[in-house]
């Protein structure tokens, strides 16, 4: 029997409901319960003496007793216990509260290890129900997260029982991985990390353990590219590149070439090609996709472009069309609101091959959407989009080759963990004219000049987007975005034309509210982030936020980008009133920094991994010892060791028990 599968009910000890406060702390199962890892120890052997004890401080004091406990009860429910110890110099007296069982363990003259805080007056010195353990027993103690009900000496006393009835931790590495790594064992390493006998035992665990979970992370994410080891089977003879670029209004940038040139080289490679396109926004992404398919289509394979919305479809569709215009590609759009009998005739003219490129939406993905021969998948904005879903797309053909692009800045450091199932080509140069956003921070003050600056600018013919967080009314403080594009109607805006635009609106209401402020229609877009992905309006050159503060930098980043998209200078405002030193900080970040990597950066430092990702966005497991910044080398080192294993063995097959760590590490999230 496979123990670590062991429900925790059963475990000695536990039963029904102290296994509810344990599934509080998602922990249902025996092998939850050993990688729930203690979050700091208590060494109890750096003792210190009672004069040297500062206050407020839990310390650990070695000390004698030299007074029998005496017992007194102050009032029904409470009982004393009081006694006094030594520390050779010192007398504490010390108090213990209800607890009987401690009391009458106590002997007189024998040494004892007293934890907790120091209290003094001016005669005496005291500790109020401090933790004791005998003088010959001292051992580092492990602290583990907890909940409400269930102290940390429960949690560690489940996990020795947990080792009772698991015995030895099956090893999961070659013994060559763990030479060449200078790994301990992971028995050794599962248990010292609940047990430690010393604080260099306690390093050697964390080191095995956070190598063991960057691996299980590594190989999860690689085992989602196991068609990159099969043959190309769709292996280009010639490069048309160069071709494409004359097709081009401008030059491309040495980044887009680079970029073009990596995919290239994996269209003629002896594996599929599967690429992230990441660029900041304004990087040029779209040229780069389009070079690769066009180079596909000129080999004899089809190409598809699947997009998070309708109206970022219809965009790409157009501008495909236009570009393809001067040569005999043939491009399409399928969405979901084309016409049944529009749809029948694009369906069957990509099964006869009368359709070299089809752009579209979640459509194309449908099981009656085939293809003669799919030569090349490529999805825009990437994490907008779960891997099974790309990953529907890429089962139309034949083992496509596979291209995602993402204007999200993703820290480069993390880019191994976050696209570890895709190799990485970065666009981290702007195409040359591209005027810099001027950004300013301003208070809630200014919001009278603000607005008759928007006036103006909307008055010269331009657009605004105004942004916002919450929805509805009620929502903490801030105003709703509903309630505000009402009152910037009827008062600020009273004789221009304001719009609406949040993430509870039906898909179809928020593509006519964007194609609306696309043509036009819509002078001033009141907005929460949704806006974030949206079409270009090259006319919208101001992008006022509210409550600058209450957003990622990343994010804002994001909405800074969906202006400067034409040829006149273009302003993002940042309102906050927040006073704090760290927020005013990271605003000026954004204020000084236009390279979205650079504030990515900066914003994983100051957030960390779970805040700057949102909830859930990334769809990672949660690492329960691993640290994305702190653990680098690890990270590289678990890379390394990943591609060698995936290479000697794709299957893992002489890895079943590293298999059963994957998919347990990956079942509860979004992949």
């Amino acid at each position: 029997m496979n123990y670590g599968e062991y429900d925790i009910r059963y475990l000695k000890g536990v039963g029904e409901k102290t296994a509810r406060l344990y599934n509080k702390l998602g922990i249902f199962t025996v092998d939850d319960l050993i990688h729930h890892y203690p979050r700091k120890y208590l060494d109890w052997s750096k003792t210190v003496t009672v004069k040297q004890a500062p206050e407020d401080t839990p310390v650990f004091i070695k000390a004698t007793m030299i007074t029998p406990v005496k017992e007194s009860m102050v009032r029904k429910g409470l009982t004393l216990y009081k006694c006094n110890f030594s520390d050779g110099e010192t007398v504490i007296r010390v108090t213990i509260f209800n607890n009987k069982y401690l009391a009458k363990a106590l002997r007189t003259f024998d040494e004892y290890i007293l934890y907790g805080k120091v209290e003094r007056n001016f005669t005496a010195a005291f500790m109020n129900s401090p933790q004791i353990e005998t003088a010959d027993k001292v051992q580092i103690h492990p602290v583990y997260p907890t909940t409400q009900g269930l102290s940390v000496k429960a949690i560690s006393n489940s996990v020795k029982n947990a080792f009772a009835l698991i015995g030895a931790v099956s090893e999961t590495l070659s013994e060559d991985i763990l030479e060449r790594y200078d790994l301990a064992g992971l028995d050794f390493a599962t248990k010292q990390i609940h047990f430690p006998t010393d604080e260099k035992n306690i390093e050697l665990a964390r080191k095995r353990l956070i190598f063991d979970e960057l691996l299980t992370l590594q190989l999860g994410l690689m085992k989602l590219r196991e068609k990159d080891v099969k043959g190309n089977n769709k292996r280009i003879q010639n490069d048309y590149t160069s071709e494409f670029y004359s097709l081009l209004p401008f030059s491309p940038t040495n980044a887009q070439r680079r970029a073009v040139a990596d995919c290239v080289h994996d269209l003629q490679s002896d594996r599929m090609m599967n690429r992230l396109i990441q660029g900041d926004v304004g990087s040029g992404k779209t040229a780069v996709a389009g070079a690769v398919i066009y180079t596909m289509i000129k080999n004899g394979y089809q190409a598809a472009l699947m997009a998070p919305t309708e109206i970022l479809a219809v965009q790409h569709y157009e501008s495909f069309k236009k570009l393809f215009e001067a040569c005999d590609v043939r491009v399409a759009l399928l969405t979901g609101s084309v016409k049944a009998a529009e749809k029948r005739k694009l369906k069957s003219a990509l099964i006869d091959g009368e359709i070299d490129f089809i752009v579209g939406t979640h459509a194309l993905i449908q099981n009656d959407v085939e293809f003669k021969n799919l030569g090349i998948v490529c999805t825009d904005e990437q994490h907008r989009f779960g891997v099974e879903q790309r990953a529907s797309l890429a089962m139309k053909g034949d083992n496509p080759h596979l291209m995602v692009m993402s204007a999200t800045p993703i820290p480069r450091t993390l880019g191994l963990i976050i696209y570890g199932d895709l190799d990485i080509s970065l666009l981290d140069e702007l195409p040359p004219g591209r005027q810099e956003i001027r950004t300013d921070v301003v208070t809630s003050a200014y919001h009278k000049r603000i607005y008759k600056f928007i006036r103006d600018a909307v008055d010269r013919g331009e657009q605004a987007y105004i942004v916002c967080s919450l929805v509805d009314e009620g929502e903490s403080d801030l105003v709703s975005a509903k309630e505000y594009a009402q009152s910037l109607q009827e008062k600020e805006f009273s004789g221009y034309t304001v719009g609406l635009l949040h993430g509870k609106m039906k898909p179809a209401e928020k593509d006519k509210a964007m194609q609306s402020f696309a043509d036009g229609d819509i002078q001033i877009l009141v907005s929460t982030t949704v806006v974030e992905v949206g079409v270009d309006v090259p006319n919208a050159t101001v992008m006022l936020i509210e409550n600058a503060d209450r957003f990622g930098l990343s994010q804002l980043h994001q909405l800074r980008g969906r202006v400067g998209r034409g040829k006149q200078k273009s302003f993002c405002i940042l309102v906050s009133d927040n006073k704090s030193e760290s927020s005013r900080e990271r605003l000026q970040v954004m204020k000084n920094t236009s390279n979205g990597f650079d504030i990515a950066d900066y914003d994983l430092k100051s957030r960390g991994p779970g805040d700057f990702f949102g909830k859930r966005q990334h769809g990672l497991p949660d690492l329960k010892i691993a640290d994305m910044l702190e653990d680098m080398q690890a990270l590289r080192q678990c890379r390394e060791c990943a591609e060698r294993m995936i290479q000697s063995d794709y299957r893992l097959d002489g890895y079943p028990e590293l298999c059963r760590k994957i998919n347990n590490m990956f079942k509860r999230t979004d992949y």
